[in-house]
């Protein structure tokens, strides 16, 4: 009816309503990982880049890495001719290097619908929710303890956002479920109310191998030990330590062909020097370490090159985010990536204020660019963060991961083809004219820029009737209307039904533990 209608008429009523009803519409959309169509930005030169090298090399040799309570993984690093005493392994020179070799360049991690697969590595990016608060905040309840309906809540989230490609983890930590159990009804949570790939479990190696088991049900058992249906986070100890849970769950995935981020999680300042040079180093030398040992575990397993890295606030102790000497960190760390052939882990919606305010904002939007131009193939915490990682905000969940659309139009680049050069419309409109009923216009207007779906762009006298509502207000809307309008995707009965037994059954077979 809309298209019979005359065209001014259309322009004014019922084509404005058809264009606001589409943008309202529910939709399941996921738009692809992103991938690169401009340069990365390379803060460090060729010569600053061989010294971070060369000294980082010289720690590894000299100064040695702990390798604590894992008998196991000193053997590995004696028989491949490390120097071990007590439980520090000293790493000759090139030998860590030569180890990462194995380790591939991509890899892509499957989800459960083959349409939402990722490739981790080369010019793309893929985008992951936040993980770890053991607190949520949201508009009505404020700051609380996360429960498993949070959890639930999130995961849905996760699904919805479009432009986040990967449902994550431990997307806030359910403190009302067994610490010894809770594991399994997470990846329940990712695996039946999400379809996009998720994350495995690392707090304790068992979980590992729970995680893999209940791969095997959702995906099959040849296929998991074929392919990688999981990327998790093992976290190294900086400075310079690594412990017998993380590594023995990092194990446990490398024997299965499961994807693991090794990332030195550092607070410049305090578990690393001040110095960006310095950092580097440091963060060089734990990757070196951490990466060759999962191809010592398996040669070939799949890893990610990871660089976490804050500052700190000298008078209160408190980490600090979107710092530009963080960004500078995540610049040098991903051009030491590249070198390495390895993908790169840094970036995130990273902020250290207690409310999505501008605080959040400038602090997010700094890492989210550095993040974009710094070439990170995997975004953890790409939206929701709060509070330095504490808090899990609700609000900032649609905000952070409705800015992520930005990054995949900025990483577009510029077009230059025929259409994009618009001659016709220039020819058309002509000196004085205006482009707003040219064909071209006409043509291109739908996808020819970016469009929010949180922030308000009414005039003031329409949003003053609309509520004047603020940008956490709008968030807190969005994030309503986005769980009203979930579906949960389809998921075969039988392997539903296989899930929940596994899980019933270990749960039955222990008692609760919450520590």
């Amino acid at each position: 009816m809309a298209e019979t209608a005359p065209r001014a008429r259309r322009a004014r009523g019922g084509g404005g309503a058809a264009r606001r009803a589409e943008r309202t519409t529910v939709s399941f959309d996921t738009a692809k990982y992103i991938e690169r169509n401009i340069p990365n930005f390379e803060i460090l030169n060729e010569e600053a880049l061989q010294i971070i090298e060369a000294n980082a090399e010289q720690i590894l040799e000299e100064v040695g890495v702990n390798f604590v309570n894992n008998q196991a993984a000193l053997d590995r690093w004696r028989d491949a001719g490390a120097m071990i005493e007590g439980e520090r392994v000293r790493i000759p020179k090139g030998l860590a290097r030569r180890l990462c070799k194995t380790a591939p360049s991509s890899y892509t991690q499957h989800a459960r619908n083959p349409e939402r697969n990722v490739v981790i590595g080369g010019n793309t990016l893929v985008c992951a929710p936040v993980y770890g608060p053991p607190f949520v905040r949201d508009a009505e309840g404020g700051r609380r303890y996360a429960t498993m309906d949070d959890f639930n809540k999130f995961v849905k989230l996760g699904y919805m956002s479009k432009w986040l490609h990967h449902s994550g983890g431990t997307v806030c930590e359910p403190t009302d479920i067994a610490v010894n159990k809770r594991h399994l009804d997470m990846l329940h949570a990712h695996m039946t109310l999400s379809d996009k790939p998720f994350m495995g479990s690392v707090t304790e190696p068992s979980r590992a191998q729970d995680s893999v088991e209940m791969c095997e049900i959702l995906f099959g058992k040849d296929f998991v030990q074929e392919n990688t249906v999981m990327t998790s986070l093992i976290n190294i100890n900086s400075p310079m330590t690594f412990d017998d849970v993380m590594m023995g769950a990092m194990e446990i995935y490398a024997q299965n062909n499961q994807a693991c981020i090794i990332s030195p999680f550092i607070v410049g300042g305090a578990m690393a020097p001040v110095s960006v040079a310095g950092t580097l180093t440091q963060v060089l030398a734990e990757v070196l370490a951490g990466i060759a040992y999962s191809q010592l575990v398996k040669p070939g397993a799949p890893v990610i090159f990871g660089a976490f890295v804050s500052s700190i606030d000298m008078n209160s102790g408190a980490p600090t985010f979107g710092t530009p000497e963080a960004s500078h960190i995540l610049y040098g760390a991903g051009q030491l990536a590249r070198r390495l052939g390895l993908p790169f882990r840094s970036g995130g919606s990273l902020c250290g204020s207690k409310l999505p305010d501008a605080q959040a904002a400038y602090e997010t939007a700094h890492t989210h660019n550095a993040a974009l131009l710094g070439g990170v193939n995997f975004m953890l915490h790409a939206c929701g963060w709060l509070e330095g990682g504490l808090v899990s905000s609700f609000e900032k969940f649609v905000m952070d991961a409705d800015q992520l659309g930005i990054l995949h139009h900025l990483a577009k680049g510029v077009a230059v083809d025929e259409n994009a050069q618009a001659m016709d419309a220039i020819r058309e409109v002509g000196p004085g004219g205006h482009y707003l009923g040219c064909a071209h216009t006409q043509a291109n207007f739908k996808e020819a820029f970016w469009r929010t779906d949180v922030f308000d762009y009414k005039p003031f006298e329409t949003w003053q009737d609309d509520g004047a509502r603020d940008t956490q207000a709008l968030a807190s809307a969005r994030v309503q209307q986005m769980l009203a309008n979930y579906r949960q995707p389809a998921l075969d009965p039988g392997i539903a039904e296989g899930l929940k037994d596994y899980i019933n059954a270990k749960k039955a077979s222990m008692p609760d533990a919450f520590i």
